[in-house]
């Protein structure tokens, strides 16, 4: 499942590495080191949850929480050093969906974003590669807010390499996890590939690479 996290951590690498393995799991990430921009990012990025570290410079967490309760229906999971059960409860009752205490094991947060965007009902059909959007729900993709016309096969083919995006994937891959079988004629991949590829690089730069011998790999340039 894919959604769009902001993360709001003024420690660096924390944020950093927050960031990283939230995008690993599929999702968009958006990382700040405070909460200044977060008015105009609730607005421009709609944000299906927000990671929000209480000790932050300038307004801490608890502020940012009340104004994203007021201005997003995002899920909100508080992140901090503090234990104190005072704090956890001051949180989750002004609005806050869960409570993560430093330190935290990193995929015990990606799980409880995606619990807590299960909850909530978050935007969880569609992934992003760069300023590529794929909405496996309705079956399209955008970039730019470009609509991509793609037929239903190079959709399928375009959603799998989305799913597994950095990663190199084979020609046999492609077919048994596209088309069900492994003995198809490479050359449909190849054909689907090529056609995707120029679809693609018409509306901005290439996101679809080939390895030689190896397969295919969709990330940025």
């Amino acid at each position: 499942m894919s959604a769009t996290v902001l993360v709001i951590e003024d420690s660096t690498p924390i944020r950093v590495a927050v960031a990283a393995a939230l995008t690993e799991a599929g999702h968009r990430v958006l990382a700040r080191p405070d909460g200044s921009r977060l008015e105009h990012d609730l607005a421009q990025a709609r944000p299906d949850a927000v990671l929000l570290d209480v000790m932050l410079p300038g307004s801490d967490g608890f502020t940012l929480l009340d104004v994203v309760r007021r201005r997003s229906d995002a899920g909100i999971i508080m992140v901090t050093a503090r234990d104190a059960v005072a704090d956890r409860l001051h949180g989750l009752t002004e609005g806050a969906d869960d409570y993560v205490v430093k330190p935290f094991e990193m995929a015990e947060l990606v799980a409880r974003v995606g619990a807590v965007l299960r909850r909530r009902g978050g935007r969880t059909d569609i992934l992003y590669v760069d300023d590529l959007e794929i909405d496996r729900d309705n079956g399209t993709a955008t970039r730019a807010g470009e609509r991509i016309a793609l037929t239903p096969t190079e959709f399928r083919v375009l959603s799998y390499l989305a799913q597994r995006r950095g990663r190199v994937v084979t020609k046999t891959q492609i077919l048994t996890g596209v088309w069900g079988y492994d003995h198809y004629d490479p050359n449909l991949v190849e054909v689907n590939v090529s056609a995707l590829r120029r679809k693609l690089e018409a509306h901005g730069r290439r996101l679809l690479h080939t390895e030689r011998g190896r397969g295919y790999t969709l990330r940025p340039s």
